[in-house]
């Protein structure tokens, strides 16, 4: 923090551009009304520049019509150029619009001046507890003598015995209202400042883009290596095994693996329900959005991930082995043409060159001229057809199961009316299978089809139901989330 780094950051950094910026209060309550407060985290350039002149409308009641001149639209790109990056311009795979995202930078500052809002109290209690327990965590994490470990782990036993029998003589220990509006406003600020970090995280990940369509260094590499295969693998692939290997990427698989479970979402909507409705807390008037915050965790994690995924696609694309092969044969020819033509260019050929009707000679061998075989004369033998005299049962043909997936459709819209995502688990239980495996089967045809579903293999799940004959009937299959 010297004079001169912060000289650079005041030119450079674009959270600091925003806050000296002349209409700073324009920008941050846009970006803050339409991205950061309802968790978004895309939007079409049409539906961007509509809600922005929809603001500045507003605005110009206010303050006059001459307050902000320009057009949405330019206020819009405006803001996404180089010099100000406060928005992140770009197409969205599939589409050939242009989407908007905020910046992390421009989120930064967001909360930075969020922060600056005079809070009922400043809460000390708690974060020194929160200090005690990381530093117990590190301690314990670290211990490599049995011995020691065992002893802490007799301490901790006592003392949870010594709790249950004052539990069990009635001696309860309550929080009193002020540790528990302390510690709500404690994880309030946690759970914000988590679901603005992914977007630093999902940028953090971009930065290691291999994106081969815009990096020609890469591109480069690929078609001119000289070495092995292994080389190049290792040469090309090591920014890749970076975002996994990172502490970064190691910590935000731990993060979405945890949060992934069924069994941790359906726990931390129930907390969130007990806590939003005691007293104490409901006299702060929390932010409605903190019942739901695990669902926007999962939605902005599904975007890094998707992120990942893409950039993992488009590197492995471009190391294919044919593709490979190709790009180097062509290369190698391309470099020889360039080097015969920088030879001739001072001494062109004059009268004296020869023609060629083809560029390579073609040769023909009499032995590769397959030998005469004569055409194959089907027989065909005419018979005359009998009527049959078995008797078939048809009963099997009136016996098959029709699934309407337009109405296990309409299910799934009907769940995601009331929140932003439904697990299948958790949709089978308001509407059990009533047409057994080919009713789940439907299920997950329809999930696949659907871009905005999420299968995660990794965390298989197990469904049962009842066939016509009373068994019951189970299968494991991944784990499938339907969202809007």
């Amino acid at each position: 923090m010297d004079y001169d780094s912060l000289q650079i950051l005041r030119r450079m950094h674009p959270a600091w551009r925003l806050l000296a910026a002349d209409h700073a209060p324009l920008v941050i309550g846009f970006l803050h009304r339409c991205f950061v407060e309802p968790n978004v985290r895309m939007l079409p350039e049409e539906e961007v520049a509509l809600r922005l002149e929809d603001y500045l409308f507003h605005q110009r009641e206010r303050l006059g019509e001459k307050a902000f001149p320009k057009r949405a639209v330019d206020y819009v790109n405006e803001w996404a150029a180089d010099e100000r990056a406060w928005l992140r311009k770009y197409y969205r795979e599939g589409s050939d619009e242009t989407h908007f995202d905020v910046t992390p930078a421009a989120e930064q500052a967001i909360r930075w001046l969020a922060g600056l809002e005079r809070q009922q109290f400043i809460g000390t209690e708690s974060r020194l507890k929160t200090v005690f327990e990381l530093l117990r965590q590190i301690v314990q994490g670290t211990e490599t003598d049995p011995a020691a470990r065992i002893a802490e782990l007799e301490r901790r036993k006592a003392a949870l015995e010594e709790e249950i029998v004052r539990a069990r003589a009635g001696r309860l220990e309550f929080l009193d209202d002020t540790q528990l509006r302390e510690r709500f406003q404690q994880m309030a600020d946690i759970a914000r400042a988590l679901l603005a970090d992914f977007r630093q995280v999902e940028q953090n990940f971009r930065d290691l883009d291999l994106d081969l369509d815009l990096d020609r260094d890469v591109r480069a590499r690929i078609a001119t290596w000289e070495g092995g295969r292994g080389g190049l693998l290792e040469e090309v692939l090591g920014d890749r095994d970076a975002i996994a290997d990172s502490d970064q990427g190691r910590s935000f698989r731990a993060f979405w693996d945890f949060l992934m479970s069924p069994a941790r979402q359906e726990e931390l909507s129930a907390l969130l329900q007990q806590i939003l409705a005691l007293e104490p807390i409901a006299a702060l008037a929390p932010d409605r959005r903190l019942g739901r915050i695990h669902y926007d965790w999962l939605e902005a994690g599904d975007t890094a991930q998707r992120t990942v995924a893409r950039l993992s696609e488009q590197l492995r694309r471009y190391l294919d082995d044919q593709a490979w092969l190709e790009n180097r044969r062509i290369m190698t020819l391309v470099r020889g043409v360039e080097q015969r033509a920088m030879a001739l260019r001072e001494h062109p050929p004059g009268e004296w060159g020869m023609h060629l009707d083809e560029p390579a000679p073609r040769v023909e061998l009499p032995m590769e001229r397959p030998l005469f075989s004569p055409p194959v004369k089907p027989r065909i033998e005419q018979q005359l057809l009998v009527e049959g005299d078995d008797e078939v049962p048809a009963e099997a043909l009136f016996e098959q199961t029709y699934v309407d997936r337009a109405e296990l459709r309409a299910r799934i819209r009907q769940a995601l009316q009331t929140r932003r995502q439904m697990a299948l688990s958790a949709l089978l239980e308001g509407h059990p299978l009533e047409q057994g495996l080919a009713e789940l089967v439907a299920y997950l045809s329809l999930a696949a089809d659907d871009g905005n579903a999420i299968i995660d293999e990794r965390t298989p799940q197990t469904v049962a139901w009842t066939d016509d004959t009373g068994r019951t009937r189970r299968a494991t299959l991944p784990t499938v989330v339907f969202t809007r």
